[in-house]
């Protein structure tokens, strides 16, 4: 949360296509905080995308681009992730995932432990908690900014509803 993620994937598209080349992003349906099927960056810059859902079959729709680009790319299926990797490998198109690791409780969102276990290169973006260490984590908190620990996995929402914290102030709150 708040790492810079999709302000990161605008400005790697943006770089493609200054270069003349098509690039295909996509975003998580369910993620309607900003409109459905919009990347947008809390800096400001937006752009509107297509959607991927449950159903979505990248190997059946990867359209002749230079790159795909994903955001929310925790909310992918396992399939997916498996389709998007042979995207990359057979097909020789570089697919650039960016999302959480993790959610509220901890446990690995299905998609990222799969990202996580099949990508050729992992880059992480930096996040700071409120206590200065590196955040790797997320809590979700309510409209008081008290801490849920129990619910749901996934659950559509920004600032107001989650904050990014490193190891140690997750595990003491």
């Amino acid at each position: 949360m708040n790492a810079g993620k999709s302000t990161a994937l605008l400005q790697v598209a943006h770089n493609y296509e200054e270069q003349g080349q098509k690039v295909k992003l996509y975003t998580a349906a369910i993620d309607d905080r900003y409109g459905v099927g919009l990347i947008t960056s809390r800096l400001g810059p937006n752009r509107q995308v297509d959607v991927f859902d449950r159903e979505t079959d990248f190997l059946a729709s990867a359209p002749p681009v230079s790159c795909i680009l994903v955001d929310e790319a925790q909310f992918l299926t396992t399939a997916q992730v498996q389709q998007l990797h042979q995207v990359a490998q057979v097909r020789g198109v570089p697919v650039i995932c960016y999302g959480l690791r993790s959610d509220f409780r901890g446990e690995p969102f299905p998609g990222s432990a799969y990202l996580l276990a099949l990508a050729d290169d992992i880059e992480e973006i930096k996040n700071i908690c409120t206590c200065g260490k590196k955040a790797t984590m997320n809590i979700r908190v309510d409209a008081d900014g008290n801490r849920i620990r129990d619910g749901e996995q996934v659950s559509i929402g920004g600032n107001e509803s989650y904050r990014q914290a490193c190891g140690r102030c997750f595990y003491s709150r």
